[in-house]
């Protein structure tokens, strides 16, 4: 995913070539929105996901040859493709292309996974990417087809869970986040984490699996509970006044790069973005430091969580933050983290039905409730004596 090769800007290729695909009818160009923001090319081409590498390589080509109209003469053999991440809701490919001049430039495509549309807003996906994109956020978007998009290529390295436990890289993830939180995307600006919980909740609870032993297992679920859990939580937070954010909703170890000769991070992957709360965009990022292992004993501590926010409310002057203002993020963070465990619950839920990826997703959505109900009491009880004017202790 990314950034671009050296010489070669990918979007300022396509502004020059303005009849892109050599005039093919699938792609779409317009010069720009009304705001400023790069308007994006899109291709009625559809991929389909499920074919080996091999059948799925020519018809790649054939996407990159409408983007890209330098690239129409190429010879198929001047394109090498190879697979970077088979993620859990997309597939991402790796694309080099070794040009008539001899240089060689990398992009990547992105397809969607089947099924995705029951858990990622799609439209709201695209809605915000040009945006965030122009802010300097993730790959540069290039352009967009059927079941997928295709970006600039970033040279960097995913990070892994202990990474984001690191002083110094959390206090840049920090830092990076509070950026984030700047963009502005022109839609409503009501939060969605109670709307996008009760969707998934509505699918969740009129499940069937044909397997029998999944089916008892899922029928233990009182749905009715979880619907009580979320209005408490969300009753709760809404006297906490946490500020209204865009928030990226998914901000794990895999969805953040680091060029560690540049030392420049990057966020990506912005699918499960929208307008919601910046202790709830927080808190889901601390929960994701207990990594694949799901070890929630490595949720960072309030010292840990104090050095992130204070890079976080003061990027420049980290030691110019208040306590209070520490204080009263960790009671937002720490109420928001039960919020957390419910969405991702409720999420595995739905992809125990319908993801075609071999991992147990019925045990996730319960590991994920077990958690939130080992940390329920507790957060509960800091965000009311908060508000009730006695502080965290």
């Amino acid at each position: 995913m990314g950034a671009e090769e050296k010489g070669w800007n990918p979007v300022a290729a396509m502004t020059e070539e303005r009849e892109v695909g050599g005039g093919a009818p699938e792609v779409r160009w317009k010069e720009k929105q009304n705001d400023g923001v790069p308007a994006i090319p899109s291709s009625t081409k559809e991929i389909d996901i499920s074919l080996p590498l091999p059948e799925m390589k020519p018809r790649i080509i054939d996407l990159c040859k409408d983007f890209f109209r330098k690239w129409s003469s190429l010879d198929n053999s001047c394109f090498s493709i190879e697979t970077v991440s088979g993620g859990i809701t997309n597939l991402l490919l790796k694309v080099s292309v070794t040009e008539e001049s001899g240089s060689s430039v990398s992009l990547t495509v992105r397809l969607y996974g089947p099924n995705t549309d029951l858990v990622i807003d799609r439209k709201r996906e695209l809605q915000a990417l040009p945006y965030l994109s122009a802010a300097g956020f993730g790959a540069e978007l290039l352009g967009i087809f059927k079941n997928g998009m295709v970006q600039s290529f970033i040279s960097a390295r995913t990070l892994s869970p202990s990474d984001m436990r690191n002083p110094k890289i959390a206090a840049e993830i920090a830092k990076q986040l509070h950026k984030f939180h700047q963009v502005e995307i022109p839609s409503p600006q009501e939060p969605q984490l109670w709307n996008d919980m009760f969707k998934f909740l509505e699918k969740a609870a009129v499940l069937t699996f044909d397997d029998s032993e999944t089916q008892a297992k899922y029928e233990k679920i009182s749905f009715k509970e979880i619907r009580d859990e979320i209005y408490v939580l969300k009753d709760l937070t809404e006297l906490l006044n946490a500020p209204v954010v865009f928030a990226h909703n998914d901000l794990l170890s895999g969805n953040l790069m680091l060029n560690d000769e540049e030392e420049r991070l990057y966020f990506i992957d912005f699918e499960y973005g929208s307008y919601s709360y910046r202790g709830y965009d927080i808190a889901n990022h601390f929960n994701e430091y207990a990594g694949f292992d799901c070890d929630y004993s490595l949720y960072p501590d309030k010292n840990a969580q104090y050095h992130f926010f204070r890079s976080y409310l003061q990027p420049n002057k980290p030691h110019e933050v208040h306590d209070k203002d520490l204080e009263a993020l960790y009671v937002e963070t720490n109420t928001f983290r039960l919020a957390s465990h419910i969405y991702w619950a409720l999420w595995a839920l739905i992809q125990a039905k319908v993801s075609p990826i071999d991992f147990d997703y019925l045990s996730y959505f319960f590991l994920r409730c077990n958690e939130y109900k080992k940390q329920k009491e507790g957060c509960l009880s800091m965000a009311q004596k908060y508000l009730s004017g006695s502080g965290t202790g």
